[in-house]
């Protein structure tokens, strides 16, 4: 379909539909949002695909002939009390600057509970893909490509890190207090696995974090923050992977970003930390991110053995910084989430991982 068929705002005022589509029978919803998007489409010959990776939102594609013609729209429900824990304003405007820089769909409307934007050809990338060299180089340059956008003019940025966390940790004080019937079930279920570290351990350990990896000297770039397989789309015929779901985009460490992409090579329905990459496969990777990062910034593109050693060291003690965010945020999700998951087998994997690993990567010297 022609892109005269698109909706959009003009510039960064993006256009809102006063529309609130039903998580468990979108479909009317749906057609009506996109009798504004694609007033050229029949609605009879509209079909719907709902993609089932997400366990935070509902993904539905929706096009006419194929998802993989131009045009097809992505809308994406949120999930229940995820506006909790998300900027969603923030949201947008990621979804802008990444378009805006060739590395992200275009972002086409927002509704009272979601977003609508496009279809980006390809195919989710796979586990077994991850660890091919001519697969994790692609997504190590386009890491490195989005790392190197700057913040517009004068505008000072800071890592969202440690404010994001503090938020999680607070949400999780006062969820435990302040439950609604539903979310009680599952708080007294999460109690019951003895090994959840309290409240006050979990503080503790956000603070320990803290005061440790703000010595470490590692740049505030413009991250993903969330880069699991599911958010990697892998064009076949072009050659080339793209990043998706911007929900957690935002200034923060670069060694975060890539740490944070390392701990999902463990996977996420069934978690497996024998899958980390080994140390060849991170220093290949991070040679392959370092040369286009620096190609990128402007800078001389040889890569040394030292530089590349340096950010290892970053990368594994922010790697600790990953697991304990994702365990925290699953700890809320337990608690909050209508989609049918194990957050709290899964905060159990990333934090257990997280005090596993902390004394061998705290004690690791950087250069």
């Amino acid at each position: 379909m022609e892109s005269g068929c698109i909706g959009t705002g003009t510039g960064n005022q993006l256009l809102h539909v006063d529309l609130r589509i039903d998580e468990h029978e979108p479909r009317r919803g749906i057609l009506e949002l996109l009798s504004r998007l694609r007033p050229c489409w029949k609605a009879q010959e509209i079909q719907m695909k709902t993609f089932t990776e997400g366990i935070t939102n509902q993904l539905i594609g929706c096009y006419v002939v194929s998802l993989q013609e131009p045009g097809c729209v992505l809308v994406r429900l949120y999930g229940r009390k995820t506006e909790l824990y998300v900027n969603r304003d923030r949201e947008v405007e990621m979804f802008q600057v990444f378009h805006a820089h060739g590395c992200g769909p275009q972002i086409y409307c927002s509704f009272q509970n979601g977003i609508c934007y496009e279809f980006v050809r390809g195919t989710v990338l796979d586990d077994e893909l991850l660890r091919q060299p001519s697969i994790y180089r692609l997504i190590a340059a386009e890491m490195g490509r989005i790392h190197s956008i700057q913040p517009k003019c004068g505008r000072t940025v800071e890592p969202f890190l440690w404010t994001k966390m503090s938020h999680f940790l607070t949400l999780v004080e006062s969820s435990s207090i302040n439950n609604s019937p539903v979310e009680q079930r599952c708080t007294k279920s999460f109690a019951a696995l003895r090994e959840v570290p309290s409240f006050e351990t979990l503080s503790a350990e956000m603070e320990s974090l803290k005061r440790h990896l703000s010595q470490i000297d590692s740049p505030t770039v413009l991250c993903h923050n969330d880069l699991l397989t599911k958010n990697i789309i892998y064009n076949h015929k072009e050659g080339i992977v793209k990043f998706i779901d911007y929900e957690y985009a935002d200034y923060n460490y670069q060694a975060f970003d890539i740490g944070n992409h390392f701990n999902e090579f463990a996977g996420v329905n069934d978690v497996n930390y024998n899958l980390y990459p080994s140390w060849e496969l991170q220093r290949d990777w991070l040679t392959a991110y370092l040369e286009s990062y620096k190609h990128s910034t402007g800078h001389e593109v040889t890569v040394t053995e030292a530089e590349v050693t340096q950010l290892y060291v970053q990368v594994c003690k922010f790697s600790l910084a990953s697991n304990f965010f994702w365990g925290l945020w699953a700890i809320l999700q337990s608690r909050f989430s209508s989609i049918d998951f194990d957050f709290q087998r899964y905060a159990m994997a990333r934090l257990n991982y997280y005090f596993e690993k902390k004394e061998e990567y705290f004690g690791l010297s950087i250069i």
